[in-house]
């Protein structure tokens, strides 16, 4: 597991712009929409200035999910040929003191043994349906065979995932299972978090997939610069801990939170459904920097070097079908 070197007192402020651009080959109508992407507000995350410009000006409508996520719904019934939805983001983050095994080990276990069927934590320790669960209740066998505490193996499976999945783009989409992720061993952040969640859940650990940024760092992260995503695990005596098993490191500062939830399909940033053709391209750019203007990368660059995806059907048709695939 990576260590970084955090100094307590320090508040960093990151601008964070994120722009979503739906075009169309024809214009539609009757585009409604929702969007998350409002920084989860605690001790840890504060806001201090954020706009939302869409296109049509439309009302957003505001309300909280089952998992406590700020949500926004928007409709805009004018035809268009193209959707943009612009986030500006000022936020400022505070480092959260890690945990220590202090407790006996037999006690964490037992803690967790006792909130398996509570609210919350119940519903992070569902598990999804994977094919290849039996290599995975393997790995988790040989883990817990070690007595280690919760924090260790949770820390342990994170670290696996680094080890053992190679993070390549382009090779999976929100589309892909769990099986295919297993077999291929690769893919991007949203995959390495499911599979550590999947462990994490069969060691009784509750733990929940986390969306956000991950923003610039000395140390250099992969994911910086754009939209990212982790998983918390919860750790007796302590709370939730973010996990990135995508750079092997404790989610901390650098890690702004927008939503939490089971998995991607409670989380998604932007998702929606239109009147008119099937036919249609997303881009999606963000970037990140701190309030002195330092980035990862220029935005003009950004645009320029960020894919282009095509779709032949509406996101909101292919949000249900990766619902309907992840419940069967």
């Amino acid at each position: 597991m990576r260590t970084v070197n955090r100094n307590l007192t320090a508040m960093p402020k990151f601008k964070i712009r994120h722009i979503t651009k739906y075009s169309y080959e024809i214009p539609v109508r009757d585009s409604a929409n929702q969007i998350m992407l409002y920084p989860i507000k605690d001790e840890y995350q504060d806001k201090l200035e954020h706009t939302i410009g869409i296109t049509g000006n439309p009302i957003i409508d505001i309300y909280y999910d089952y998992f406590g996520n700020e949500i926004g719904t928007f409709t805009h019934s004018m035809p268009h040929h193209e959707l943009i939805i612009d986030s500006r983001l000022l936020v400022q983050t505070t480092p959260k003191i890690l945990p220590q095994d202090i407790a006996p080990v037999v006690e964490q276990w037992k803690e967790l043994d006792a909130i398996k069927f509570q609210v919350p934590y119940i519903d992070f320790l569902k598990h999804e349906k994977f094919s290849n669960l039996n290599d995975v209740e393997k790995i988790v066998g040989e883990e817990r065979a070690k007595n280690h505490s919760p924090l260790e193996s949770a820390k342990y499976f994170c670290a696996y995932v680094f080890e053992n999945f190679k993070y390549k783009k382009g090779i999976t989409t929100v589309e892909s299972t769990l099986d295919e992720v297993w077999q291929i061993k690769s893919g991007v952040c949203q995959d390495f978090a499911h599979i550590l969640l999947v462990m994490l859940h069969l060691t009784n650990i509750p733990a929940r997939y986390v969306s956000g940024y991950i923003c610039p760092s000395k140390t250099g992260m992969r994911g910086e610069g754009a939209t990212h995503a982790w998983v918390e695990a919860y750790i007796p005596f302590y709370g939730w801990l973010g996990l990135d098993p995508t750079n092997n490191c404790i989610a901390n500062e650098n890690h702004v939170r927008l939503a939490v939830g089971k998995s991607f399909s409670d989380c998604s940033p932007v998702k929606g459904t239109y009147r008119g053709t099937s036919e249609h391209t997303l881009e999606v750019v963000v970037t990140v920097s701190y309030e002195d203007g330092h980035t990862a990368e220029d935005f003009n660059e950004a645009v320029q070097h960020e894919p282009v995806v095509s779709f032949s059907k509406n996101s909101f048709r292919r949000h249900q079908e990766m619902q309907m695939q992840q419940q069967q």
